[in-house]
Parts: C-alpha cells; sequence; structure tokens
C-alpha cells in the first residue's frame, strides 16, 4: 500500500485534512469579527434611556441620556457639514472618565459608564467651544 493510499502527504486523506482546517479557520475568524468590539468603549451606535440634560455652548450641544444606572451623552456640533475637532466625555465620581474625540462633520460619541446612583461630570467641546459640568444628576 503506497503513501496515497493511506492519505499521504498528496492523497484524499491531506485533501480532507485541508478542508477541515481551512473551514476550521474561517469559521473562528468569524466568530471572532463577531465578539470583538468594532470601536473604543464597543459603545451603542446611539444613546439608550431617557434625554436628561441638553448642555449647550457657542458651537455645539451636548445631550446626556440615563437609563437604569447607565449616562450616556454625545457632542453634536451647532452646525454640521465642516470637519471640526470634536470631544465628549463623561465620567461616574470616583472612576476615570470615558472620553471620545476626534474630527467629524456631525457628531461625536456615544460614551457611557455605568454611574449607578453617583454623581457624573458630562464635558463636550466642538472647535473653540466647549462646555464642562460639576457633579450633576447626583
Amino acid at each position: 500500500m503506497g503513501k496515497e493510499a493511506r492519505g499521504g502527504p498528496g492523497g484524499p486523506g491531506a485533501l480532507r485534512r485541508r478542508l477541515a482546517v481551512g473551514i476550521a479557520l474561517l469559521t473562528a475568524s468569524g466568530v471572532l469579527a463577531l465578539a470583538a468590539p468594532g470601536e473604543a468603549g464597543a459603545a451603542p451606535s446611539r444613546c439608550q434611556g431617557r434625554k436628561v440634560r441638553t448642555l449647550t455652548f457657542s458651537t455645539g450641544y451636548v445631550n446626556v441620556y440615563k437609563k437604569n444606572g447607565t449616562v450616556c451623552a454625545i457632542t453634536f456640533q451647532r452646525n454640521p457639514g465642516r470637519n471640526q475637532r470634536m470631544s465628549v466625555s463623561v465620567q461616574a465620581r470616583g472612576f476615570v472618565p470615558v472620553p471620545a474625540a476626534g474630527t467629524r462633520t456631525r457628531s461625536i460619541g456615544p460614551v457611557q459608564t455605568h454611574a449607578g446612583h453617583r454623581c457624573v461630570r458630562v464635558k463636550g467641546a466642538v472647535g473653540r467651544g466647549s462646555v464642562s459640568t460639576g457633579w450633576i444628576l447626583c
């Protein structure tokens, strides 16, 4: 019996093994792609919950939402369409801020943190304009 009949390097067994390995790799990469977060913080595409504040400033505004102890914020440009440096952050008292920043034409965020019953601090900026709260939603 030669190598080919026993499933040697060039036989039908080798082909089956290569196909099995290829299918396993494709399946694993698909599972990883679904499980891995798409962007920093794996934030949702928009905030959930009830809008609790709108913080306005000269070049934009920040909408703040709350649901089940989670606070979420998005900064919007007052006049969308022009690329501008933007930022937003939410910080629960006693924890580090959760920021997002970049150059955008309309909005930046959302960012969110679980605050429970803690106070939060929210900051937002568009170009040279900005807003920063003290501790709110206590």
